[in-house]
C-alpha cells in the first residue's frame, strides 16, 4: 500500500506528521489539526482489501460509517475520543485523540531488561482502569467488543491514566447477535486471542472474548512473558505455565483471576468484566464460573493449581484401589 508522506494534508485540515504504525489493511499516522492550532491527533487509515466489486466496496463503506458514528459517540476517560471520520480517494479515515506516553509492551520490555517484575498493585491499577473501559464498551447499545486487547494497544499517559488506543478490530454486536459489522477484518494477535475468535467474523465472539484477551494481557504484565496461544494450549494441554511458577511474588487471588479469564471455553470464564473485577479486587469470597464459591485466600486451592497433575494422578490411583478392593472376593 502507498504510505502517506509527511506534510500531506487530508480534508484540508489534517497535516500528516509521521507514520506511527502499519498493517496489511491500513496504517496509523500522527497528524496536526490545522483548524485547532497545536492539537495533535491520530488518524487511522483503513483500506477495503480483498474487495473487487463496487457493490462490495459500497457496503464496506456503509459499515465503516455505521461503526465510526457509534465510536464517535463513545466518551470514557480510558478511551481516546473519536472526533471525525471521512473517505478520501477510496480510503476510510478515523480521527481520534493522539495519546502521549509509553505503551505497556514497551514497559514490559523495559522491566525485562532490568530483570524486575512489575509491582502487583501497579498492574492491578492498570487492569482496573481497563475493566472500567471494557465495562463501558460492553454496556453500549449495541455492545462494543474491542477484539484486539494487548499490551501494545494500551498506553500509559504521563498522568498515570491507561488508554485503550486502537479501535482497529472493534466489533459491534446487535442486540439479538444476528449479524455483526467490522471496521477491519482480522483475528487479533495470537497470544491474546481466544480460540473462538480464530473463526474471524464467522466465529461466535462475545464479551468473554475480550475478557480472555484482558486476562492474557494481565498474564504478560505479571510474568513479563507472553502466554502460550490458545491453539497451542488446545493441542498441548498444560502448555500454559501457571503465573506463580514464573513470578512467585503475585497473590493467589490474582493468579486465579487470570486463569479464570483465560479459560479455553467461554462458559468457563467469568460471564462479565464486572465478575472478573470482583475476582481481582473483592476482599470476601467470590463466585467462580459454574457458581462455585472460592475464598480469596485458600492454600489448598493454590496447592491444587500448583500440583494439578499430581492431584489428578493421586485421585486416579485412589479410584483404582477402591475398584480393586471391591472386586476382590472377601476372605
Amino acid at each position: 500500500m502507498d504510505i502517506l508522506t509527511p506534510d500531506t494534508i487530508l480534508r484540508e485540515r489534517y497535516k500528516i506528521v509521521k507514520l506511527i504504525g502499519q498493517g496489511g489493511m491500513g496504517a496509523v499516522y500522527k497528524a496536526e489539526d490545522l483548524r485547532l492550532g497545536g492539537r495533535m491527533c491520530a488518524i487511522k487509515e483503513v483500506l477495503p482489501v480483498g474487495m473487487a466489486y463496487e457493490d462490495e466496496i459500497e457496503a464496506y463503506r456503509e459499515q465503516f460509517f455505521q461503526e465510526a458514528s457509534i465510536l464517535a459517540r463513545l466518551d470514557h476517560p480510558n478511551l481516546p475520543k473519536v472526533s471525525d471520520y471521512f473517505s478520501d480517494e477510496g480510503r476510510e479515515y478515523l480521527v481520534m485523540d493522539f495519546v502521549e506516553g509509553m505503551d505497556l509492551r514497551e514497559i514490559i520490555n523495559e522491566a525485562r531488561r532490568k530483570g524486575e517484575f512489575l509491582p502487583e498493585d501497579q498492574v492491578l491499577n492498570w487492569i482496573g482502569q481497563l475493566c472500567d473501559a471494557l465495562s463501558y464498551l460492553h454496556s453500549r447499545t449495541p455492545p462494543v467488543l474491542h477484539r484486539d486487547i494487548k499490551p501494545s494497544n494500551i498506553k500509559l499517559t504521563p498522568s498515570g491514566h491507561i488508554k485503550l488506543v486502537d479501535f482497529g478490530l472493534v466489533k459491534l454486536l446487535t442486540t439479538d447477535d444476528s449479524r455483526t459489522v467490522t471496521v477491519v477484518q482480522g483475528r487479533g494477535t495470537v497470544q491474546y486471542t481466544p480460540l473462538e475468535q480464530y473463526g474471524g467474523d464467522t466465529g461466535h465472539t462475545d464479551v468473554r472474548s475480550d475478557l480472555y484477551a484482558l486476562g492474557a494481557t494481565c498474564y504478560h504484565l505479571v510474568t513479563l512473558q507472553p502466554p502460550a496461544d490458545a491453539r497451542q494450549r488446545f493441542l498441548q494441554p498444560g502448555s500454559l505455565p501457571l503465573p506463580r511458577t514464573i513470578n512467585p511474588g503475585i497473590s493467589p487471588a490474582l493468579e486465579r483471576a487470570i486463569l479464570a479469564a483465560m479459560a479455553m471455553h467461554p462458559d468457563d470464564r467469568p460471564p462479565s468484566v464486572e465478575d472478573f473485577s470482583e475476582m481481582l479486587f473483592a476482599t470476601h469470597d467470590v463466585v467462580a464460573p459454574g457458581g462455585v464459591y472460592i475464598a480469596k485466600d485458600t492454600p489448598w486451592l493454590d496447592a491444587f493449581w500448583q500440583h494439578k497433575p499430581l492431584f489428578i494422578a493421586a485421585m486416579l490411583l485412589l479410584f483404582l484401589a477402591l475398584v480393586i478392593s471391591f472386586a476382590l472376593p472377601a476372605a
